[in-house]
């Protein structure tokens, strides 16, 4: 097939790969289910950092966070990174978002020509950890009230936010069928479920038994922690409040029937595709931003590198270009910018404004190799100084100048239980990774830098909030003049031009 594919790129916030059937989950999600049994299944898909904001910004990027500035929720993406949305909108696509991508700064568009929604969460820098205060617990964060209140609801903020992304989004699909701009499109729906907090509506609490999800696969570890998990147990406020074990099952089913609502959506986006006619087209893409601990280990929410938190879906639907297969071997977040730019460059290799840190997916895609590695950055509250992962082969390899070393085997002990980084046997491993790390990165360098941009946008930050604030929050604009039946064009040509499929 030779013409440019569109792209549907279809986000879920906090989405861990473990949840769904075609992980092996118990998730019911039958839309996604069906998507994966005819597409390409990427086993091990990593995130590039386990917080929103990083890990979009190195998504779009193609980047890893400390590349672009991207150390946090409330850092700056800077207007002249280039993204898969400026490539793509410069190779002739009309890019478009729907939804969650978490922009912090003045630019909230990066490349996206059409915005159709606000974002749920705030574009300024409100949310800058200070690693200057390890002991203070950030006020605007994560408390256990989540997983204490989880249960069912009428409605939430998260529920009229995803579903005017969802119909804004279906809604685009069919005004592009109807219009005359012949420009292939890249189209990504983002939505902030299953994110906490763990509350959904009854039909969709309904759709699970307690006894079907069962208790987390490791116990809670209080006491046997790594520190950097030590730290994130005061982050969440795991000190302040325990759930009780009836509270945190009460969480895990709601995080599922998020999972259900999410998948519900997906239904409604691709029959929406069926229905425009573009389903032949279209490459579809699943995927998250990270995942969720949801209890294991004792932990929730995410910033760990542990697999619950950093192992993500990666589904892309595309029969009629790509059979039905799955992918073993280790790829992230930032191999995608240059996979979308290779289905749009029809076989031309594409060239790059800013390096790149990730590899194409489409070899793999066609039945070939996938890159075989992942690198993960973590740099936001919680730590005290940059944590780095190297995901390769069986191996999991977690670094930091201010915690012990970690260091897995995954295809002997899959749920991390046992640390082999002082292990005599695993000794010529470690140091391997080790010198790994010294020549990838200056953590020191790294860690000043962080500091500074917190220091900056602290003081950015209360400066802009005295007086007169002016936000940066993006304003869907909608011009309604355009809208439905106006006098300044013929009823006839409106109608006709609003009815599709046409008239014969």
């Amino acid at each position: 097939m030779n013409m440019r594919p569109n792209l549907l790129i279809i986000m879920a916030d906090q989405l861990s790969a473990r949840a769904l059937g075609a992980y092996g989950g118990v998730a019911r999600a039958p839309h996604i289910d069906a998507l994966a049994a005819r597409g390409v299944v990427f086993d091990s898909f990593y995130c590039n950092s386990p917080l929103c904001a990083p890990s979009r910004f190195s998504f779009m990027a193609g980047q890893l966070p400390s590349k672009i500035g991207a150390y946090d929720n409330a850092a700056e993406f800077s207007a002249d990174t280039p993204t898969f949305a400026h490539y793509l909108r410069r190779a002739g696509y009309q890019t478009i978002l729907s939804g969650k991508m978490h922009f912090c700064g003045p630019e909230q568009l990066h490349g996206f020509e059409e915005r159709l929604t606000t974002d749920i969460y705030p574009s300024d820098f409100g949310w800058t950890p200070d690693w200057t205060r390890p002991e203070q617990r950030p006020a605007w964060y994560h408390t256990m009230d989540s997983v204490i209140q989880a249960g069912p609801c009428v409605r939430s903020c998260q529920l009229d936010f995803d579903d005017e992304v969802v119909y804004a989004a279906r809604q685009k699909l069919f005004d592009l069928a109807r219009s005359a701009d012949a420009r292939p499109f890249c189209l990504v729906v983002s939505m902030t479920h299953p994110h906490d907090p763990y509350a959904v509506p009854l039909e969709y609490w309904n759709r699970y038994r307690d006894d079907e999800i069962g208790p987390p696969r490791v116990p809670d570890l209080a006491g046997q922690e790594d520190p950097h998990s030590r730290r994130l147990r005061h982050v969440i406020g795991l000190g302040l409040s325990q759930p009780t074990e009836s509270q945190a099952q009460r969480a895990r089913r709601a995080y599922y029937g998020a999972v259900s609502y999410i998948d519900d959506q997906v239904g409604a986006l691709t029959a929406a595709l069926g229905q425009t006619g573009f389903a032949d087209n279209t490459v579809t893409v699943i995927l998250a931003d990270h995942g969720d601990m949801l209890g294991e280990r004792g932990l929730w929410y995410k910033m760990s590198f542990f697999e619950p938190s950093c192992r993500i879906p990666l589904i892309v639907h595309a029969p009629a270009r790509f059979a039905p297969r799955r992918v073993s071997a280790v790829a992230s977040l930032v191999d995608l910018l240059p996979t979308f730019l290779a289905l749009a460059s029809e076989e031309q290799a594409p060239s790059y404004a800013a390096p790149i840190d990730g590899s194409s997916l489409l070899p793999a895609l066609r039945g070939g190799a996938a890159p075989g590695e992942a690198f993960g950055e973590y740099l936001a509250e919680g730590a005290m100084a940059p944590i780095v992962m190297i995901r390769r082969s069986s191996h999991k390899f977690v670094h930091s100048p201010a915690d012990p070393e970690q260091l897995y085997d995954l295809d002997t002990d899959p749920e991390e239980r046992s640390n082999l980084a002082a292990s005599q046997e695993h000794v010529a491993v470690a140091a391997a990774f080790r010198a790994e790390v010294t020549r990838r990165w200056n953590l020191s360098s790294l860690q000043a830098a962080v500091l500074a941009s917190q220091q900056r946008r602290h003081l950015v930050y209360a400066a802009l909030r005295e007086g007169r604030y002016r936000p940066w929050d993006f304003q869907p604009v909608r011009d309604a003049s355009r809208s439905y039946i106006r006098n300044d064009r013929e009823l006839e040509d409106l109608e006709r031009m609003g009815r599709y499929p046409p008239a014969t």
